[in-house]
């Protein structure tokens, strides 16, 4: 005859709270991993931090001294705006003082990190923005540049929208004028992107200024007549001919809105 084992009452009240305990250990771990790796995920997307490579520090990134006398204008975008930040400058140089900010603004979620800091608190009077290309990249879960089957795009496009609304809202409340740009055309072989990619980031983009009431400056159409003179071979950067091209572009805009100097 077989052994009868009987569980007693109490016992069975102290097996069930032992197991609920363990459960919420396990959850609360589960929560911290996910965390963890979320946020390495964002801290490998950034901008690597300029000159860290031994060169000198992109002469878009440098303030500049200020004529007090002069309307403020802010350039926020990612290296292709440093491209041609320099060209705005000297294009407007008597007429306004062109900053941008110290680092590669990246993306939508990057901006939204660091806009308060990239605005400081002196008044702007014009500031013309990009954000896109950093969006629509596709990384590995080590932040390296992948194919869409090897990575996630870092932002989609529902999210980009939404992430240009607050980037608006933040950026109404300086009193400037604004000027959207859009982003630039992503050729064959591009790293870590998809050619054409930026068309559907483009109209998303559009859609939110047209309902906000932004003006939109559209670099996609200045220079894809001519990308092959204009932007280097399976890459989303530029010759310094094309640099100029759009700084040409973006000074003429923003040219139209300065206010008059002598402002109080």
């Amino acid at each position: 005859m077989g052994n009868i084992f009987i569980l007693n009452p109490d016992s069975k009240i102290a097996c069930s709270k032992y197991f609920f305990r363990s459960m919420i250990s396990i959850a609360f771990m589960i929560a911290i991993l996910a965390g963890s790796v979320l946020a390495q995920q964002k801290v490998i997307d950034a901008p690597p931090p300029d000159g860290t490579d031994g060169e000198s520090p992109d002469p878009a990134l440098v303030q500049v001294s200020e004529d007090p006398h002069l309307p403020r204008v802010l350039i926020i975008g990612d290296s292709i705006s440093l491209g041609y930040a320099l060209e705005v400058r000297k294009l407007l140089a008597g007429r306004a003082n062109v900053q941008h900010p110290d680092v590669n603004c990246w993306s939508t979620e990057f901006g939204l990190a660091h806009l308060k800091q990239w605005l400081g608190e002196k008044h702007w009077d014009v500031i013309y923005f990009n954000f896109g290309l950093h969006d629509l990249k596709y990384l590995d879960d080590k932040g390296a540049y992948v194919t869409p089957d090897k990575g996630r795009q870092v932002t989609p496009i529902k999210q980009y929208q939404a992430n240009l609304r607050s980037i608006v809202a933040t950026l109404q409340t300086t009193g400037a004028k604004l000027i959207f740009a859009t982003t630039t055309p992503v050729p064959s072989g591009a790293n870590g992107r998809v050619q054409g990619d930026e068309i559907r980031y483009n109209a998303a983009a559009a859609q939110v200024m047209r309902e906000l009431g932004i003006e939109i400056d559209d670099l996609w159409s200045v220079v894809n007549p001519s990308l092959p003179t204009l932007q280097q071979l399976h890459n989303v950067h530029f010759t310094t001919e094309g640099s100029r091209v759009l700084g040409a572009e973006a000074a003429s805009r923003i040219a139209r809105i300065l206010p008059n100097p002598g402002r109080s």
